[in-house]
């Protein structure tokens, strides 16, 4: 095999696995990472991140707090922050580059908004294409001064401002637009609330209160008062079940897998997935869990699946893994189709196309929609002759279709194997080392 995701390694070459077995441990989930640095950063005193994730877009949130004047060290298992409080950020010396993380830029919206020094946010060529307008738009109501290129795009330049309470109904169910007008409430001079579709990954509202923000949460409405502070409070990271979801789904379409994944996230708003896989007929157990941010082991084994349908309701909990149940319906009896997913159009690449043009490079059929997909299945799948899987720069839609390669005939290639790197490095890794 080609040497393992090194800078500018043209391509990593899949082959067809038989079954998969053993045990898989996945890195620290990605959402709670970026959230354990901010809200750790923003506490009055010292605290310490377990199983932070180490990947690119976590880094480019740790950059940037190191930028405006936090303190982070990194230990052999451990994380420290010496959090510096609500008003001990400082004005950074240039811009601050968010790389390829929109999570990184949307919630530095909502943390820089109130602050009394200005701030520029920029990233790279994907991250300036994406929407920031649905961001900045409900920070303006309450006060902040920000300026959109195009009135949509970064670069993001937040000019000093005093901010107000607001109450306000989401228009989306987005975790990134929720996370980024609670920062934001931390600095407003009174109440926030937030009403209609607060229904998304719920991370912000179960990790405030770890470190000792009151939140009044309803089934429909979050309530913040004003004034409050961060306590330093040390926090464990969970595997990301978005990670776990890769070797899910290659467990679920090789039938005699016997797979265990440790340590895995069982936060509620993130097993969207999992649910859609025990509908499609995957034999699972997953134990409950507790506490804040509740964790444990999915135990999975292969079968033969069946088709689904995944409604626009469903997507919220499952938008990453969209890729991914495309491949499982190649796999599945009858027809599978997802709507509701437009929000893939405007992530780090379109990912509805990415997948229609790779799937039909590996010989599968797609009827693709404006905001989704219908696949019929069982098809059989080969590599791309005399082509590559294109990414499109796209993290996801590499993983997604390297596992496709493990139930396809012959050899899969994936050229830009190194953008996985934004949030899983060690993913071709351990795919190579994977043994039936």
């Amino acid at each position: 095999m080609t040497a393992l995701n090194k800078p500018g390694n043209p391509f990593e070459t899949v082959r067809p696995l038989p079954a998969l077995k053993g045990q898989i441990h996945v890195p620290g989930d990605k959402s709670m990472s970026h959230r354990a640095l901010i809200y750790a950063a923003l506490a009055e005193g010292p605290s310490e991140i377990r199983g932070l994730l180490e990947a690119a877009d976590v880094r480019s949130t740790w950059g940037c707090l190191v930028a405006l004047g936090i303190p982070i060290q990194a230990g052999q298992a451990t994380v420290k922050i010496d959090g510096q409080g609500l008003y001990g950020l400082k004005a950074a010396t240039s811009a601050l580059d968010c790389g390829n993380s929109g999570t990184t830029m949307r919630l530095l919206m909502g943390l820089l908004a109130g602050q009394p020094f200005a701030s520029q946010l920029i990233g790279d060529a994907s991250l300036t294409r994406r929407p920031m307008r649905r961001i900045a738009e409900p920070l303006g109501l309450m006060g902040a001064n920000i300026e959109l290129r195009e009135g949509n795009f970064a670069p993001v330049q937040l000019n000093p401002a005093h901010l107000a309470g607001l109450d306000f109904a989401l228009p989306v169910a987005s975790a990134q637009l929720k996370s980024a007008l609670l920062l934001a409430g931390l600095y407003a001079q009174d109440t926030l609330t937030l009403r209609g579709k607060i229904a998304s990954r719920d991370h912000s509202e179960r990790m405030l209160p770890h470190y000792g923000v009151m939140l009044d949460i309803k089934s429909d409405e979050i309530r913040m008062e004003p004034g409050q502070r961060l306590q330093p409070m040390d926090f464990e990271v969970p595997g990301d079940p978005s990670t776990a979801a890769f070797w899910l789904a290659a467990a679920a379409m090789l039938p005699g897998s016997d797979l265990e994944l440790p340590g895995v996230s069982f936060n509620p708003s993130r097993l969207g997935f999992v649910r859609v896989l025990q509908r499609m007929g995957s034999k699972q157990l997953i134990p409950s869990g507790s506490g804040p941010e509740p964790q444990g082991t999915i135990h999975i084994q292969g079968n033969s699946l069946s088709a689904t349908s995944v409604t626009a309701a469903e997507i919220p909990d499952l938008i990453d893994e969209v890729p991914l149940i495309a491949i499982l319906a190649t796999q599945a009896l009858g027809r599978t189709e997802v709507r509701g997913a437009a929000e893939l159009r405007v992530k780090e690449s379109d990912r509805l196309e990415a997948i229609a043009l790779n799937l039909r490079r590996m010989g599968g059929e797609i009827e693709l929609f404006e905001d989704g997909f219908a696949i019929k299945g069982p098809q059989l799948l080969h590599g791309p002759i005399d082509e590559m899987i294109d990414p499109m720069h796209d993290h996801r839609i590499a993983m997604a279709f390297a596992i496709a390669g493990l139930v396809a005939e012959g050899e899969t290639r994936i050229q830009d194997p190194a953008c996985v790197a934004i949030s899983y490095p060690q993913f071709f890794d351990i795919l190579h080392g994977l043994k039936g």
